[in-house]
């Protein structure tokens, strides 16, 4: 039972009997920038750099994006999803020669790596279907090549608009090409066979396919209304961890961008990784900027300094971004150690082909920490500086528990968990009963958490609460189609609690922190 598409919100109709919430998936991973080929504001989901090569053509030295998946996957992340933008990029076109005119097409997505042919037959039409043919559309690897990455076959499509089958309606819904203005009123010419007596012929794309101008801030961010640039991220189900690399090797994401992308992280229940500034190029370089740095938010993290790696493109090692590097150690450290714990257990330690392009001492990762950024190491650690991971809201005003990355990432996904598990309460009468059901879900599901150590805190009053009654489902509420379910749990101390409030309405659910007074529920969220 799908919901609005801009909610995210999907639906799946269950038992009535009770079930557990199910812990959403971390360690997945959200890219945003320039490739060499693929599709335009469309995430695509890659587990391994094969996959990524494949979808988006691998390497590419414009391309920090490229570099930053590469790093990702090196340094243990297993899933990420791609989203390319461009910048005046242009798609290559295709003419099929008709005895009057061409069929035109134009590929889907753009760049000059894109390699397209096509074959036109009318094997299995008879002479009284004149406009009538069947057209073969394939991607191939390189211009010229044997090798078909993709392929799509239409038959008896038609150059007559009231056949049924309209080549220009047809291939609407192709992933290759579409029609390039008005199509000929006769049919295109059968392709003529290959030499060395293949039967079957193909056309080629044209080489005018080009792959547009290094990106600017402005086309990071992207459209709300067409859902490109970080708005595309609305078509993801769920990531944890966002990746900007640079806009170019020596050009870093502007302060817009990062604005935009925390709001978007806050909204996800994610973390928006940021690379520290090229011109960072000393631990003293580093802290003299974060006096003045302007970025601060508890969905951040930076882990300083960037990386160097053999840049097999260029064949020399190169420094980049540690965005990607950095991921893939957060998700690594997850398949070993639960969510509250990975961070404080695992030092920040590259894996081999990855090393810090500056040396920090323990002094500097030590203020560097109190700042709000954490410092990577090519080997663990001798001797231990005590230094937790932070978020970038460490030296704000961020709220304590949050400065510290361990903290905010089960904040995080305990919020993520419960608002996905109880979308089940819209299939339901939002009554008493239904808010008894979802109540004891979550209590379930928080004593769970409790149990393995999540909290701190002996007693349950004394490490989470939820909340599902007339405090937070008033009249009002109900009058609204709304459904109330607050909830908080401890992540530094007993009885400090973090307080979110999940609300349900039709087309649309939502986790935000709230600030209450437990006790006194009404007036307080009234007041928030």
């Amino acid at each position: 039972m799908p919901d609005s598409p801009a909610s995210g919100v999907q639906l799946e109709k269950r038992s009535r009997t009770e079930h557990a919430i199910e812990r959403v998936p971390t360690g997945i991973a959200a890219f945003v920038g320039r490739t060499l080929k693929g599709p335009v504001n469309q995430p695509l989901v890659v587990r391994s750099f094969g996959e990524f090569q494949q979808h988006f053509g691998g390497l590419w030295q414009p391309s920090t994006l490229a570099y930053a998946v590469e790093q990702f996957f090196e340094n243990g992340g297993r899933e990420a999803y791609i989203v390319r933008v461009v910048n005046g990029a242009r798609p290559p076109t295709l003419n099929l020669p008709a005895y009057a005119g061409a069929l035109q097409l134009i590929a889907v997505n753009p760049g000059s790596r894109e390699y397209l042919r096509a074959s036109v037959d009318y094997d299995g039409i008879s002479v009284a279907e004149p406009e009538r043919f069947n057209l073969v559309v394939q991607r191939v690897r390189a211009a010229g090549s044997e090798l078909v990455e993709d392929q799509e076959i239409y038959r008896r499509v038609s150059v007559t608009r009231e056949s049924g089958r309209f080549v220009s309606d047809m291939l609407l819904k192709s992933r290759l090409v579409r029609v390039r203005g008005t199509p000929p009123a006769e049919r295109p010419q059968r392709c003529a066979g290959a030499p060395g007596g293949v039967a079957v012929g193909y056309t080629l794309s044209n080489p005018d396919g080009d792959d547009g101008a290094p990106l600017t801030d402005y086309d990071i961010i992207g459209s709300a209304a067409a859902r490109g640039g970080l708005f595309a991220l609305e078509g993801i189900p769920r990531f944890n961890l966002l990746c900007i690399p640079p806009l170019e090797r020596d050009h870093d994401v502007g302060l817009s961008t990062l604005l935009v992308a925390a709001r978007i992280c806050r909204e996800r229940q994610a973390l928006l990784l940021v690379d520290p500034p090229a011109s960072w190029g000393s631990a003293r370089a580093a802290l003299d900027g974060l006096r003045v740095w302007p970025f601060r938010s508890d969905c951040a993290v930076m882990y300083y300094p960037r990386v160097q790696a053999f840049d097999r493109l260029r064949g020399r090692v190169e420094t980049f971004g540690s965005c990607g590097a950095a991921a893939g150690m957060i998700a690594r450290s997850d398949d070993t150690w639960p969510v509250w714990a990975a961070a404080e257990t695992e030092e920040a330690v590259l894996r081999p082909g990855l090393r810090p392009a500056v040396a920090v001492a323990d002094a500097d990762r030590v203020r560097l920490a109190q700042a709000g950024v954490n410092t990577l190491l090519a080997v663990r650690g001798g001797s231990r500086t005590g230094v937790s991971p932070r978020t970038l809201g460490a030296g704000g005003g961020t709220a304590a528990d949050w400065k510290y990355l361990s903290a905010r990432r089960l904040a995080l996904f305990v919020a993520a968990s419960i608002e996905q598990g109880t979308r089940w309460v819209l299939l339901e009468h939002n009554a008493r009963e239904t808010w008894r059901r979802a109540q004891a879900q979550v209590g379930s599901f928080l004593g769970e958490l409790a149990a393995q150590g999540a909290f701190p805190g002996a007693n349950a009053e004394d490490n989470h609460f939820v909340i599902c009654d007339e405090r937070v489902n008033t009249p009002v509420t109900l009058a609204e189609g709304k459904f109330n379910l607050l909830f908080g749990f401890a992540t530094s101390k007993p009885g400090a609690f973090d307080t979110w409030l999940v609300t349900h309405r039709a087309g649309l659910s939502r986790v935000r922190p709230v600030s209450v007074n437990r006790w006194e529920v009404a007036s307080s969220i009234l007041r928030g």
